[in-house]
């Protein structure tokens, strides 16, 4: 196999305006595109900011009901400065910084309830 990189994956979500504002506004997220593709399916793509995986924000698949998505690992270089500007914006992060032997992380939902990790690993020896 030649799989060179994961292009993107989909958040089930049940507002795409709202959710493309979370990942664009809070998160920091670039909006890659946001375009009607039909009468009742809209594509709307956001990904980290010099990132190569990107996030489609559906609210299409039936088997994807919106908050079902759990588990997204985002890293980041400054896990404190991060965290104390998405509590300034109104993101609950419930516990606070935890420490792990792979680093530090932080667990909280997008307005969905999709779960999501933000950490910072720790340097590989």
């Amino acid at each position: 196999m030649t799989i060179t990189n994961v292009q993107l994956f989909s958040v089930p979500v049940s507002d795409q305006d709202r959710a493309r504002d979370f990942y664009v506004d809070t998160l920091g997220f670039e909006l890659v595109m946001d375009t009607q593709l039909g009468p009742d399916m809209r594509w709307v793509m956001v990904k980290p900011a010099g990132g190569q995986t990107a996030l489609t924000l559906v609210t299409w698949f039936p088997t994807m009901p919106a908050g079902s998505l759990k588990g997204t690992v985002l890293e980041t270089d400054n896990l404190a400065q991060d965290v104390e500007r998405l509590t300034a914006l109104g993101v609950r992060i419930a516990g606070g910084i935890e420490d792990a032997p792979w680093g530090r992380f932080v667990q909280f939902d997008d307005p969905d309830g999709n779960g999501i990790v933000l950490q910072a690993s720790a340097p590989r020896a």
